[in-house]
């Protein structure tokens, strides 16, 4: 069965900074897809990658849209509150459903995640563009397949505790810099239906997406989040009579 995936960019800095112009002259979203058509296609995985913009999100994310998409990508930073409200809850509803979402770097404050965590999630940074070393912890995670250990990212933002998040249900990557900070940079989550992988490495600044590197923890987390191929039949209130286990029917009943 084909994969469904949606990579959304806000497509800001793109427009407005010449740094990033210059690191990512079509988009961001356009390396982040084109990386996940590129090493899905290598794993042998039938997968349809397609852009959602900022610009465009009444319709590239809309209830029809989104029905339509196994997992979601998400870059976000300096426009997040030009995210509809609507389309936010939209979002989570889908996740609750069983698509999977991957915040990346700055979707630490999107609408979506924030929702979905229910805290802050603020954080420490600092931007002097030193060295982040991310490191493997769940050796055994799908996400950590084939990832070396550490993945060193040359230049990146420094993120660092304390980050205000739920405890993940599991923790696949941490990072340290040069400052001694450390960070919980690969979490997952699970939502209802759905699952959660939140990604840190990725400032607009640095082309951390053009490292084949993390190409491979996306294509993993993209695969591992899709959704799982279960009958999911409603759970419905129903009356329980004493032994109704007992009557020929009831587990089609219940």
């Amino acid at each position: 069965m084909t994969l469904r995936i949606t990579v959304f960019g806000e497509n800001r800095h793109e427009k407005s900074d010449p740094v990033v112009q210059q690191v990512y002259p079509e988009g961001m979203h356009t390396v982040i897809a084109d990386g996940l058509r590129e090493t899905l296609a290598a794993d042998g995985v039938d997968a349809e990658v397609r852009v959602a913009l900022l610009d465009d999100i009444e319709e590239s994310l809309s209830d029809q849209a989104l029905a339509e998409i196994d997992v979601l990508t998400w870059w976000g930073h300096m426009a997040h509150g030009d995210v509809p409200d609507h389309v936010a809850d939209a979002v989570v509803r889908r996740v609750h459903d069983g698509m999977g979402l991957i915040p990346l770097h700055s979707a630490h404050y999107s609408k979506p995640f924030t929702r979905l965590m229910g805290t802050t999630c603020n954080l420490l940074w600092r931007n002097d563009g030193e060295e982040e070393r991310v490191w493997t912890v769940n050796g055994s995670h799908p996400i950590a397949r084939g990832v070396p250990h550490p993945i060193i990212v040359p230049k990146q933002e420094m993120y660092g505790e304390m980050f205000d998040i739920p405890a993940p249900d599991e923790l696949v990557f941490i990072s340290s810099f040069a400052g001694g900070e450390v960070f919980r940079s690969g979490c997952v989550f699970r939502r209802g239906k759905g699952k959660i992988f939140y990604f840190s490495p990725g400032d607009q600044e640095y082309p951390v997406y053009h490292q084949p590197e993390i190409r491979r923890v996306l294509a993993n987390a993209v695969v591992w989040a899709r959704p799982e191929e279960r009958e999911q039949r409603p759970v419905r209130i129903a009356h329980a009579p004493l032994d109704w286990y007992r009557v020929e029917g009831a587990e089609r009943a219940i």
